[in-house]
């Protein structure tokens, strides 16, 4: 997977070539991967003393199930990680993401009435930001999570341009 700039249309040039596909920055794992930590390490802190003071040593060993709840996070983030991907084509945005169940939008340029750059406080303590696209219809609304927030400023502003054209030419 691809984590540098796009080209600018989304191929290699030929019209029957797979589209260039873009993943997430890493930024976007570190930053779940440290919060699967800090949640689920404070609640097996809290769960193994609360435990130890109130049933006995013995059942402070329940904490260990949120440690093991990490482990297997860490993991599935990491999967879920990598299989978001998307794609500037000639018409549309395609998003594709989800591992057991795969999930791929396709935005055409020419519905699209907003597109937004979003950062709530995490994301901008780590440097990032989510693009999001919204038509009318709210089945095709998509997110794309975890970009630096100059790629989701460059991504807001080319598919507005895109956009405004193809509606243009309704």
């Amino acid at each position: 997977m691809e984590t540098g700039s796009p080209p600018s249309a989304g191929t290699t040039g030929d019209a029957t070539a797979e589209p260039a596909w873009i993943g997430l920055p890493p930024g976007l794992l570190r930053m779940r991967r440290l919060l699967l930590v800090v949640w689920l390490g404070l609640l097996a802190l809290a769960l193994g003393l609360l435990l130890g003071l109130l049933a006995g040593p013995g059942w402070a060993a329940f904490a260990l199930l949120p440690l093991a709840l990490t482990a297997w996070g860490w993991v599935l983030l990491g999967r879920n990680w990598r299989s978001w991907r998307y794609t500037e084509r000639a018409d549309d945005l395609l998003i594709s993401r989800g591992v057991l169940w795969r999930e791929e939008t396709v935005v055409p340029y020419g519905r699209m009435q907003l597109v937004e750059v979003t950062s709530g406080p995490v994301e901008r303590h780590f440097g990032l930001a989510s693009v999001q696209l919204h038509t009318a219809a709210a089945a095709t609304d998509a997110t794309i999570p975890g970009l630096d927030p100059a790629e989701a400023e460059r991504l807001r502003d080319r598919l507005t341009e895109l956009g405004e054209a193809r509606s243009a030419g309704l």
